[in-house]
C-alpha cells in the first residue's frame, strides 16, 4: 500500500480487521519542530492506556468495552448488535479523547452534548461512503439536532497518497467553514481508489460542490503546514490507539468498527445517554 506523503512507515504495523478497509499504519508527524496542540500530552497518555483494549475491540468487529471485558459482557457482538452496554466511568482514559472544543470546524454538535461518537475516516474509503450516504444524515436529525449526540471527524488517511490528499483538503474545506460539505461532496457518490478524485483539479471540483468560497486559499491551506500537523494529529491518534480499518468509532468510548446499520448506532446512542448523568 503507498505510503502518504507526510508519514512513515511504522515497523510491524498489520492490516486491518473485517468491515472496513485496513492497512499498515503510516505515522504522521507533521514538519520538524511543530508544538503539540493543547491537550496532545494527556490524549497520549490516553491512546497508551487504551491501545491494547482497541486492538482487541475493533478486531471483533463490532461493539466493545474499552475496561478490558469481552464482547459479550460489553454488550457487542461481531456484527456490531448487542445488548446492554456499561457506560465507562467518568475517569475513564478513553474519554479524554473527545476533544469538546466549541471552534472545531471537523465537529458537528454541542461540545457539551452527553454522547461523543468519534469517527476515524479514508476518504477513499469505500465503507466510510457507505456509512457517510446511508448512516451520518439520521444520525445528525436525530441526534446532533436534539444536543444528544457530537461528532467529532478524525482524518486517518491509510490509503496513499491521494488518501493524504483528500485529508488536507477536507481540512482546508473546514477553515472555510465547509468542512461537512466537503465530506458529503467527497462521499457522496461510489468511485474508484486512486482514480485522481482528489488530486489538484479533482479537489477543487470538490471544494466548489461544497461551496468554499475562496478556492486560491483553499489550494493554499491544502499544500501548507498546517494542514499537514493537522492531518497528522488525528492519525497518530487513531494509530496509537491501533485502529487498523476505516471507518472506525468511539461512542463515548464504546468501540464500533465498519459500516453498521443505523439502527446498532441508534442502540449505543440511545443507551448512553439514558445513562448519563
Amino acid at each position: 500500500m503507498p505510503v502518504a506523503r507526510t508519514r512513515k512507515p511504522k515497523k510491524g504495523a498489520k492490516g486491518g480487521a473485517r468491515g472496513g478497509s485496513g492497512g499498515s499504519r503510516p505515522t504522521s508527524r507533521g514538519p520538524a519542530g511543530a508544538t503539540d496542540a493543547p491537550g496532545a500530552g494527556r490524549r497520549r497518555l490516553a491512546a497508551g492506556l487504551l491501545a491494547a483494549f482497541l486492538v482487541c475491540a475493533l478486531a471483533i468487529g463490532g461493539l466493545a468495552s474499552l475496561a478490558g471485558g469481552d464482547a459479550e459482557s460489553a454488550g457487542g457482538t461481531s456484527d456490531g448488535t448487542g445488548g446492554s452496554v456499561e457506560p465507562l466511568p467518568e475517569d475513564h482514559p478513553a474519554l479524554e479523547l473527545a476533544r469538546r472544543d466549541a471552534g472545531d470546524p471537523l465537529a458537528l454538535g454541542e461540545a457539551d452534548a452527553p454522547v461523543v461518537m468519534i469517527e476515524y475516516v479514508d476518504f477513499q474509503d469505500a465503507f466510510s461512503g457507505i456509512h457517510a450516504r446511508e448512516t451520518h444524515d439520521a444520525l445528525v436529525a436525530e441526534y446532533v439536532e436534539r444536543g444528544v449526540l457530537r461528532i467529532e471527524f478524525r482524518n486517518y488517511p491509510i490509503n496513499g497518497p491521494e488518501s493524504d490528499a483528500a485529508a488536507r483538503a477536507a481540512w482546508a474545506a473546514g477553515q472555510q467553514g465547509r468542512f461537512w460539505e466537503f465530506y458529503a461532496a467527497a462521499l457522496g457518490e461510489e468511485f474508484h481508489r486512486d482514480s485522481g478524485r482528489f488530486e489538484d483539479e479533482g479537489a477543487r471540483a470538490l471544494a466548489e460542490q461544497a461551496g468554499v468560497e475562496d478556492l486560491e486559499r483553499f489550494a493554499a491551506d491544502t499544500e501548507s503546514e498546517e494542514a499537514g500537523e493537522a492531518v497528522g494529529r488525528d492519525a497518530d491518534e487513531a494509530f496509537d490507539l491501533g485502529v487498523t480499518s476505516t471507518p472506525s468509532f468511539l461512542i463515548n468510548g464504546q468501540a464500533v468498527q465498519g459500516a453498521q446499520p443505523v439502527e446498532d448506532f441508534r442502540e449505543l446512542i440511545d443507551q448512553l445517554y439514558e445513562a448519563a448523568p
